[in-house]
């Protein structure tokens, strides 16, 4: 009787590699959908340079950042531009990196008690992309294609 262990160990390595570009794919979409939509409650109509007035009011006085007109331009370009670059496969580590560290100040200084219910999973999606990249079914990848020829 055959040892079945190399048998189902080729077929593992077949199913990862059918599997790891939609799931690398799948990573990118959720997390780039949230701050997209967040993105869009900040500005009225599709000049991303111009925060409306309802934004600078919330970053003055709810997220009580400092430089409250700065950072509400910053969160702005950075949440329209990084999820776009994040769908595309475009610079997606640096996407990720980003969003990553716009998580993390959301947490720590805007709401430090939605760690459980939000940005602990954003954080663990954005780590993953960051450490394995976009996969196969990216603007990075065909790029990397071309140029390796």
């Amino acid at each position: 009787m055959q040892n079945p262990i190399p048998a189902l160990q080729a077929g593992i390595a077949r199913l990862q590699t059918l599997l790891e570009p939609a799931a690398l794919l799948a990573l990118r979409l959720p997390v780039a959908v949230v701050f997209w939509r967040s993105a869009r409650t900040k500005v009225e109509g599709w000049n991303i340079f111009l925060p409306s007035d309802s934004a600078f009011f919330l970053f003055e006085h709810e997220y009580g950042l400092p430089f409250p007109v700065l950072s509400a331009h910053a969160a702005t370009l950075a949440e329209h531009i990084l999820p776009v670059l994040l769908v595309l496969g475009l610079a997606t580590r640096l996407g990720a990196l980003g969003l990553l560290a716009m998580t993390l100040v959301i947490q720590l200084f805007v709401y430090p008690d939605a760690w459980l219910s939000a940005h602990m999973f954003w954080a663990a999606i954005l780590f993953a992309v960051l450490a394995l990249g976009p996969g196969k079914v990216s603007l990075d990848h065909l790029i990397a294609r071309h140029f390796s020829h």
